[in-house]
């Protein structure tokens, strides 16, 4: 296969970072980016094509594009990994933060595929969103994080038809348990929102529980891109999933009684006393 010219979003660490090794090692021309300044320098120490970029601001995308087109002239893969997970109990995060999570998690990616169009059309590309098994079984103090990745499973699937008059492919990848900082990011982010005042606060080990699941008996990322690469070298399937859980729980959420999917998450996450 030629090489082809690769944009991974989010890749300071865990499935980003594993991402763009994995087309790097496979011979692609890899355009790494992340959003703080001292990431991207890592990066172009590791000797990446190396771009600072917030896939929350519009004119951040456009600029990274347009230096994409003029050095390297094309783009045949979108990967669009950045993202976060913002958790605690919905009713402790207020409009501000739910907005932001679907900002970066649902909205940003779309936002890329509108710049990256008229690159990714000339080389007939692919499309590759990360989604998650948690947009199939919503568990609960995630719940906004579990709706961001419905939401991207969603966008994804109504992106897949219209992008196909152009050439344009798009492949979801729905990871289970991943070796990363997500667990790390998600307890803080699971501090902020859970307070003493909180109505939930007795329940403040199980939420924390619930921020760093997926870090247990995770599957290396490197695993995760590798399965990626292979995926992208004939024809991409609709929909990849992979790791700890990827198989498991939707296979819950289709056959198992949604009265019993809940009653037992309530009883694994506390939810099952009165407070």
């Amino acid at each position: 296969m030629a090489s082809r010219v690769i944009l991974i979003t989010g890749c300071s660490s865990g499935i980003g970072r594993a991402l763009a090794e994995a087309f790097r090692e496979n011979g692609d021309q890899v355009w790494a980016t992340a959003r703080k300044d001292a990431d991207v320098q890592a990066l172009n120490a590791a000797g990446f094509e190396a771009l600072r970029l917030d896939v929350d601001d519009p004119a951040a995308i456009r600029d990274a594009l347009a230096q994409i087109e003029r050095q390297a002239g094309r783009l045949d893969v979108l990967i669009n990994n950045a993202g976060y997970g913002a958790m605690g109990p919905l009713l402790d995060l207020d409009a501000a933060a739910l907005q932001r999570q679907f900002a970066t998690n649902a909205a940003a990616p779309v936002s890329m595929v509108r710049a990256s169009f008229d690159l990714l059309r000339r080389s007939r590309g692919l499309v590759i969103n990360i989604g998650s098994v948690s947009g199939v079984l919503v568990t609960p103090f995630a719940g906004a994080y579990c709706a961001s990745k419905a939401a991207i499973h969603a966008l994804s699937q109504a992106l897949r038809m219209e992008l196909q008059p152009f050439g344009i492919r798009v492949m979801e990848v729905q990871p289970g348990a991943i070796e990363s900082r997500f667990g790390e990011h998600a307890s803080d982010e699971a501090g902020k929102a859970l307070q003493a005042n909180s109505p939930w606060w007795p329940l403040r080990d199980q939420v924390a529980a619930r921020a760093g699941a997926s870090q247990q008996h995770a599957t290396p990322a490197r695993h995760v891109a590798q399965a990626v690469v292979r995926a992208t070298r004939d024809r991409p399937p609709r929909i990849l999933r992979i790791g700890r859980g990827s198989r498991l729980l939707p296979f819950m959420a289709r056959w198992l009684p949604a009265p019993l999917v809940e009653s037992l998450l309530c009883r694994r996450f506390g939810l099952d006393q009165r407070l």
